[in-house]
């Protein structure tokens, strides 16, 4: 095995012995080929360094990789869980109104007095973790460069922030202490902002609008529901001029007022109008009928004989394992008169939601008296999940379902449309945060920019983002991939052409020494392996020499425009990636070149070399 194999371990040592001896000739190979080589690394090194270049200077930058939206409009939660699922989204975070984060900044050391944007921000966020900075936790800021020169302030400091708002009719502020624990690069933004927790600035804006922070001892008010109905029965003695009637829906906001039957009213209130009773349903298509709705016909109609009854449709209450249908229904004493019908103990519609437990009254009907006899547990599907309090029984009915004040149906209905929520101590509702303002986007990189842009814009939601200056880029990255490849091509052509009309010529020049090879011992597949392995030398000293090339070649051009260069970047540099499969194709070349030689070095006779002898 190891006399076989030995001839095979002589062939490198006999094939690199001959390329010293006419080191003249395997110079000139040596050299022809680096001439071939450097001029592809240069140009691969200037594609490569110049495409980074502008990805890092201008779109892997990640004001650059921004979407933002550019009008206002309510994002519910639900929205922001679905976006952050997208394929390419990097960081998403809900922002306020713009006039809601303006703040007033003191400086503790300096103590001068700045307005400054408020932004927020989440763990993750790429503009403050790619600048510098880490993202801050409660009690904690980041601020722009700009902020910082106007403050005189530096990392490690402390600032005071002012949240001021009218309330009531007098002004009201308070102040907290935060730390300043990083100022962000430049490239970040040229505007004067501070970066603070999501939960801070949501506070921040509860309060200017009047909202309290109980967390953070701010005083406010927590904001009551609104009642809405699906519409309004309205009852009148007489009927009404076909002029009336269209007086009803202008500057009201109903938009359309029909006829309605007897049936359909004893549906909605149980009970049946008096004879020679007028009834009109007044409706609001595609929006909801508020309390000013009908406080505008009340005021159109003051002086005659009349009632007007809201009504909440599809409304569904759990009542001891059973989903019933009540009725909402508020009368004050003349009214039920009017209607011949008894009055619930609660009165009429206000227009305004009472407090101290009035809503949360019950009427049960006499026929079906319930288990309890004070109070019944009641639950209803919201927007946000169930709602669960107590309905106070305060007497029985005649009608046929249970009887709520309508105030407590409009409620109901509103919380299908908004967070809502029960206080069990106070025995109130109360309105839960709706939505969010806007948002920040960012992609992953520059290549999720357009399809999150189509994908939002699809959505009715309008942003911007730097789509064009990214499509320039990638088209610039394309085109120089294109000639790249070009003139590899013709690289390609020419460096095996030489390689293998110079490996050709050396078995012909050598065609005895092979011959007396085939005599020695040597068998075919011996001798198939001399050009071969001269190929892969010769290939090996041109990868040195061309890299050799390169590195001058890519030092002087970075030289040549470091002026305009920041430090770290290079106008011409390989990845080191690239380096192995650059090396790893050139020798598979040299390899496939020497072919042709080898296989005519397995053509020659050692016959031959006995008739020349």
């Amino acid at each position: 095995m190891n006399a076989r194999s030995r001839p095979l371990r002589q062939i490198p040592a006999l094939a690199a012995s001959h390329l010293c001896h006419e080191w003249i000739l395997t110079l000139c190979l040596v050299v022809a080929l680096a001439a071939v080589i450097s001029p592809l690394l240069v140009l691969l090194g200037l594609k490569y360094g110049t495409i980074q270049t502008l990805r890092e200077r201008l779109v892997e930058d990640p004001v650059f990789r921004e979407i933002r939206p550019t009008q206002t409009r309510e994002f519910v939660p639900r929205w922001f869980d679905e976006v952050s699922a997208w394929a390419g989204v990097g960081f998403l975070t809900p922002t306020i109104l713009p006039l809601s984060s303006v703040v007033q900044v003191v400086a503790r050391e300096e103590g001068k007095n700045e307005l400054f944007d408020l932004v927020p921000t989440a763990p993750g966020d790429p503009l403050l973790l790619e600048n510098g900075a880490p993202v801050p936790a409660e009690g904690e800021v980041v601020i722009t460069s700009e902020a910082a020169r106007r403050c005189r302030l530096e990392a490690g400091g402390a600032i005071t922030v002012r949240i001021s708002r009218s309330r009531g009719g007098r002004s009201e502020q308070v102040e907290v202490a935060l730390k300043v624990i990083a100022v962000l690069d430049p490239r970040a933004g040229a505007l004067p902002r501070v970066y603070a927790p999501l939960s801070f600035v949501l506070d921040v804006e509860a309060y200017k609008e009047g909202y309290g922070a109980p967390a953070r001892g701010w005083a406010g008010q927590t904001p009551d529901p609104y009642a809405s109905f699906d519409g309004a029965v309205l009852l009148l003695a007489k009927p009404l001029f076909p002029i009336a009637r269209t007086g009803l829906i202008i500057n009201t906001g109903f938009g359309r007022i029909a006829e309605v039957s007897g049936e359909k009213i004893q549906e909605l209130f149980g009970f049946l109008p008096p004879p020679g009773f007028a009834a009109y349903d007044l409706t609001a298509p595609g929006g909801s009928v508020t309390a000013s709705n009908l406080q505008a016909v009340d005021q159109k109609l003051r002086g005659q004989e009349k009632v007007l009854l809201p009504y909440a449709q599809g409304i569904e209450l759990m009542i001891e394992g059973e989903a019933l249908p009540p009725i909402g229904l508020s009368l004050d004493g003349e009214q039920g008169t009017l209607l011949r019908v008894e009055p619930p103990p609660w009165g009429g519609n206000r227009g305004n939601l009472s407090k101290n437990g009035v809503l949360l009254q019950m009427l049960w009907p006499s026929a079906k008296p319930p288990a309890k006899e004070d109070a019944v547990a009641v639950s209803f599907a919201g927007m946000d999940g169930a709602l669960a309090f107590n309905l106070h029984l305060t007497g029985s009915t005649s009608l046929p379902r249970p009887v709520v004040p309508v105030e407590l149906l409009g409620v109901l209905r509103t919380a299908t449309q908004r967070k809502v929520f029960f206080d069990k101590e106070m025995e109130r509702f109360q309105m839960a945060r709706g939505g969010f303002r806007g948002f920040r986007l960012y992609a992953r990189s520059i290549d999720d920019v357009p399809p999150l842009y189509g994908k939002l814009k699809a959505q009715g939601v309008e942003v911007t983002a730097e789509v064009a200056a990214i499509e320039r880029i990638r088209t610039l990255d394309r085109g120089l991939s294109r000639l790249f490849w070009l003139i590899s091509l013709l690289s390609l052509f020419g460096g095996t052409s030489v390689l293998v009309s110079s490996l050709y010529a050396a078995v012909e020049r050598r065609r005895r020494d092979l011959g007396v090879l085939r005599l020695l011992g040597f068998a075919r597949w011996h001798v198939f392996f001399f050009p071969v392995a001269q190929g892969l030398i010769i290939a090996a000293l041109g990868l040195v020499a061309g890299f050799g090339g390169y590195g001058v070649l890519a030092l002087a051009i970075n030289r040549a425009f470091s002026s305009q260069l920041a430090p770290g970047e290079a106008f011409c540099f390989l990845p080191a990636s690239s380096i192995p499969l650059f090396s790893l194709a050139t020798i598979l070349l040299a390899a496939l070149a020497s072919l042709v030689a080898a296989w005519r070095a397995t053509c020659i006779d050692p016959a031959e070399v006995i008739r020349e002898q």
